[in-house]
C-alpha cells in the first residue's frame, strides 16, 4: 500500500482508492477550477473539511504564483489528516495553515472565500457558511448531480444569491459559487 510523506497515512485515505487512477484530473484539476471562480484578490480562503487537501491546497499553491489567496486555513477534524496537510505545507511552503477541529466548534474564520468539496449537502454548508464566511465573502461549493434537488431544498430555509457554472472535470457536476447568505 502507497503511503504519503512522513505522515505514514494510505494514500486511500485521503482519497478514494478508486479515484486513483484518474488523480489528476478528479483531484487536482477538479480543485483548481475553484481558483478561476473567486473574486480575486482574496484575502483569506477557508477550506472546510479539508481531507487529502483538495481543493484547499491545490488554491494555497495557486496562491503562491498568483498571490491571491494571500493565505488558505484547512479545517479538518481527523488529526492524521491535519498532520499529512500540515507536511505538504512545510514541504511546499504554501501560505496555509491547518486547523484541527470540528468545523461547528472553531471560532468564526471570517473568509473571504469558503469551500468545501464532498462534505455535506448544500443546507448543512450554508450553517457553515453562515459561521464562517465574512459578511461580503463568496461560497464556492463543488457539488455532483443531486445539486438540482439541494438548491431548492436550501432556498427553503435560506436566502442567498447562486451562480451556476458546469464542472470541467465532470459530467453533471456544478460548482456553486454562493453570495448573501441569510435565514430566511
Amino acid at each position: 500500500m502507497r503511503h504519503c510523506c512522513e505522515s505514514g497515512i494510505p494514500a486511500s485515505t485521503l482519497v478514494s482508492r478508486s479515484s486513483l487512477p484518474d488523480l489528476w484530473t478528479r483531484h487536482f484539476a477538479d480543485s483548481a477550477q475553484l481558483h478561476a471562480l473567486a473574486p480575486h484578490p482574496v484575502g483569506h480562503w477557508v477550506d472546510l473539511g479539508a481531507g487529502g487537501g483538495f481543493p484547499g491546497l491545490v488554491i494555497a499553491i495557486m496562491g503562491m504564483e498568483t498571490g491571491s489567496p494571500a493565505r488558505v486555513t484547512l479545517v479538518e477534524s481527523d488529526a492524521r489528516k491535519g498532520a499529512f496537510l500540515r507536511t505538504v505545507i512545510r514541504e511546499t511552503g504554501a501560505p496555509a495553515e491547518v486547523i484541527t477541529g470540528r468545523i461547528e466548534a472553531v471560532p468564526p474564520l471570517m473568509a473571504d472565500v469558503l469551500s468545501a468539496r464532498a462534505l455535506a449537502d448544500l443546507e448543512t454548508l450554508l450553517i457553515y457558511a453562515e459561521r464562517h464566511l465574512a459578511p461580503h465573502g463568496t461560497a464556492i461549493f463543488p457539488k455532483g448531480t443531486s445539486w438540482q434537488k439541494e438548491l431548492p431544498a436550501a432556498h427553503r430555509t435560506w436566502r442567498f444569491n447562486c451562480r451556476v457554472a458546469k464542472s470541467e472535470t465532470e459530467e453533471g457536476s456544478v460548482l456553486l459559487r454562493i453570495t448573501g447568505v441569510a435565514r430566511v
